[in-house]
């Protein structure tokens, strides 16, 4: 390896097969306050998604015997792009078809899950925090949540959220020498925004 770059660890390894399996464990619980559970639903996307993404591009710039910077770069390229990918996904759940997805629409909030559509919905309709409290398992949760996301800005939200981070791909591609595979990264970012299923 060529001296100043770094090598992915043991301990590496472990920290990324320990966010997926955090992630997974943090889906399944809840937070009171809207500010706690937003937060929460972030920290368990970067963990059960993004972590992956992330730690794979760092990893590919090491065995490209990158800098340390471009290590870097590479990893906040994945974060954001997995953190963009996850937030279409949540968005998709609420305006996909079933044959488009290849799953059941509204399938997170049956599943109880309250992603970001769900969590910005809750600014505009309080009514919601009580269902996500309880997982949606109430007779009608369901059906009175996705109508309540189509009322509010809550998709559109997501997605504006969803660009912030594809932006922010984009700026850190161009980061990167210019090249055929630097213009791919940013060809990448504008898939994932674009993406319906």
């Amino acid at each position: 390896m060529v001296k100043g770059t770094f090598l992915l660890t043991f301990d590496d390894k472990i920290k990324i097969l320990t966010d997926l399996v955090q992630g997974e464990f943090m889906q399944l619980g809840s937070r009171e306050t809207e500010n706690e559970r937003f937060a929460h639903y972030l920290t368990k996307t970067y963990r059960k998604t993004a972590s992956l993404i992330a730690n794979a591009l760092k990893a590919t710039a090491v065995i490209a015997q990158a800098d340390d910077n471009v290590a870097e770069v590479a990893f906040q390229y994945g974060r954001n792009i997995g953190l963009a990918f996850q937030l279409v996904d949540d968005m998709l759940d609420f305006v996909s078809s079933t044959e488009q997805m290849g799953k059941p629409t509204a399938a997170d909030l049956k599943l109880g899950l309250a992603t970001a559509p769900v969590l910005f919905a809750c600014e505009k309709y309080p009514e919601l925090n009580p269902m996500v409290m309880r997982r949606f398992s109430e007779p009608g949760d369901v059906e009175r949540a996705f109508e309540l996301v189509h009322k509010s800005h809550g998709l559109e939200q997501t997605r504006f959220l969803a660009k912030k981070h594809c932006n922010e791909a984009i700026r850190l591609a161009q980061e990167l020498t210019e090249s055929p595979y630097q213009k791919g990264l940013q060809v990448v970012a504008d898939l994932v925004i674009n993406r319906m299923k």
